[in-house]
């Protein structure tokens, strides 16, 4: 039946009400046609934001500062939810690269449902994740950059409920599916393998914001790592150019055998690998090339290029083949040479994490992919800080400035103990189990926060009580920590002054009531700050005109944004991914307002 003849025989149902009729013919025009449906499964936690909005606030006994030149590092503990919420705030459209491990739903206490683990006995195991996986995912392609990129990491039990998932969140942008080889195919895996072949593997989907945003990096894996694979490649490489510096037509070719006898060498196999390897720039094989075998020179050797401006080596009409391109090999789709083994000795000195890790080299590989090595990183499953501590190591590396942002819960008090300790003595340094010091890599920087909440109501008590926790969301937005108020003639309860290692300013005033004498101040004070950027100026205040009007004489120098609104629009996209639209962040009355605010004036002039 169309869609349309059924919706026509809905219109004429008799017996129903029109609430019902007009629900039933909105459930026949949103059906999909293709794609995943499930039975959504509301969250605990997602519950929790119908009555509060969450907030990030500091924890700075455990801040870990080596220099305002360094990147800061945050980790974040709390829900991932009310996380990737606060954080709609302060990275929309500024992460550059996502990698999760999230939960693989085996059924085997790994995934955890409004406080419950999911068995393999639950009717609604599937439909659980995905409803789980797909707000989360929804919010993360929010704070994608144009050019960003997410890297998910799952085995077969989801992986082909996420790739649909990943399909519809992401239009279809996938840049690669790639297999990775996990473990050895030996020990306890083989002993059911009269039942079914033994897995040794996951997958990593790799999907892109936008369509354009489709290039990674390419990446070069050395041939001689393996050597009996070089050797068994190698060995078609049996001629070497006498006078490479000569143009060309003037090559002259032999056998390497004949080199080696003409000069008196006597190399055995191993020898003969090496002196391959030394001289790669000059050994040479010959390959069909069909744009090369109708072409005629005068010469043995001669120097083409193609239409699309390749240059290559004709060579009796074949092309030439040189040994110092072959060295290396492109990285596939296919990962089988990273290790597997000892992660326990990834973790820093600490017990093993029983939910298991990822290898740091694996993490790498991933950030290495992205074309540039001054990005932000997310991870919003953030497990035992593999990513954090591989963001830390690879910068060290290869001098780049990443810098990573991590999410955790504090279950069984993983976030304090395995997350924050391991990136904490990667930092700092530790003794190892036998004894050894290991030196911390100290050009880092971490910060610690935890969700907090504010109801939600847009009371006057509720937008001031906001204003006043959006501080930490503030720098953190900014990247501005520096708290340089002690140095200036401002009241800190009324108005506070932060920069980051440069010459970024922000600026945060409290309270409206009293705007106009701040204001004065700062209209003094904003044009002595020896910046050569705007400064940023967060007022708590009704709207953006408002604020321009009373700082028109330095409008050039300032970006004005009015508090709490901005935080509440950033929220409002979030809840109506949510479904939550509705609820939160409903105006109250005018007297309300009233009630609220002589309250929280004489809490303020206390505080």
């Amino acid at each position: 039946m169309k869609k349309t003849d059924l919706i026509n025989k809905l219109k004429q149902l008799q017996g129903i009400s029109d609430e019902e009729r007009a629900h039933l013919i909105n459930l026949v025009n949103t059906k999909k046609k293709y794609g995943l449906v499930w039975e959504d499964k509301p969250e605990d936690v997602e519950e929790q934001l119908r009555e509060n909005l969450p907030v990030l606030k500091e924890v700075k006994e455990r801040a870990i500062i080596n220099g305002k030149e360094y990147p800061n590092h945050i980790l974040i503990e709390g829900d991932n939810l009310h996380a990737l919420t606060a954080l709609t705030f302060t990275h929309e459209g500024k992460i550059d690269l996502i990698y999760i491990d999230p939960p693989y739903n085996t059924g085997n206490k790994d995934f955890k449902y409004n406080d419950n683990f999911v068995d393999k006995e639950d009717d609604f195991r599937h439909s659980k994740w995905l409803s789980f996986m797909e707000k989360r995912l929804k919010i993360a392609k929010r704070l994608l950059t144009e050019n960003g990129l997410i890297f998910v990491s799952i085995d077969d039990i989801e992986c082909a409920q996420l790739k649909m998932l990943l399909d519809e969140v992401f239009n279809q942008n996938i840049v690669n599916s790639i297999t990775v080889k996990t473990s050895e195919s030996s020990g306890v895996k083989m002993s059911h393998v009269d039942k079914k072949l033994p897995k040794i593997k996951e997958y990593l989907l790799v999907y892109s914001k936008t369509k354009e945003a489709t290039s990674l990096n390419p990446i070069k894996l050395a041939k001689v790592d393996d050597i009996d694979k070089f050797k068994a490649y190698a060995k078609y490489y049996s001629k070497i150019i006498l006078n490479k510096e000569d143009p060309v037509e003037n090559w002259k070719i032999i056998p390497i055998s004949q080199y080696l006898s003409e000069n008196g060498l006597s190399l055995n196999e191993e020898q003969v690998i090496e002196f391959k390897l030394q001289n790669a720039e000059k050994v040479v094989y010959r390959t069909n090339n069909r744009s090369l075998s109708g072409m005629k020179f005068d010469t043995e050797t001669a120097s083409v290029k193609s239409a699309t401006g390749i240059d290559y080596v004709w060579w009796e009409g074949k092309q030439m083949l040189f040994l110092k391109d072959y060295i290396d090999e492109g990285l596939c789709d296919l990962w089988t040479d990273i290790s597997t083994i000892n992660l326990n000795k990834e973790i820093c000195g600490l017990d093993s994490f029983e939910n298991g890790q990822k290898p740091l080299e694996l993490i790498k590989r991933v950030k290495k992919l992205y074309p540039s090595d001054k990005i932000t990183i997310l991870d919003f499953f953030g497990g035992s800080g593999t990513t954090l501590h591989s963001t830390i190591a690879l910068n060290n590396e290869d001098g780049g400035s990443r810098k990573c942002i991590l999410v955790t819960n504090n279950e069984n008090n993983i976030c304090v103990d395995v997350t924050y300790e391991r990136n904490k003595r990667v930092i700092q340094g530790f003794t190892n189990a036998t004894g050894e010091k290991v030196e911390g890599i100290s050009n880092n920087n971490l910060r610690y926060y935890k969700s907090e909440f504010v109801p939600s109501s847009k009371s006057e008590k509720n937008k001031r009580e906001l204003t006043l926790l959006s501080t930490d969301l503030l720098c953190i937005k900014e990247d501005c920590y520096i708290d340089v108020t002690g140095q200036t003639n401002f009241n800190a309860t009324q108005c506070r002054i932060f920069k980051d290692g440069t010459d970024k300013y922000m600026v945060v005033v409290y309270h409206s009531r009293i705007l106009t004498a701040v204001c004065e101040q700062l209209i003094t004070y904003i044009p002595t700050i020896p910046t050569t950027q705007k400064v940023r100026l967060y007022v708590f205040s009704p709207e953006k005109e408002t604020l321009l009007e009373e700082f028109q004489d330095i409008e050039d120098k300032i970006i004005a944004v009015p508090l709490p609104e901005a935080i509440y629009n950033a929220y409002r996209a979030t809840f109506k991914i949510l479904k939550l639209d509705k609820k939160p962040l409903a105006n109250v009355s005018s007297a309300d307002e009233s009630a609220n605010e002589t309250d929280l004036v004489t809490q303020t002039e206390e505080a």
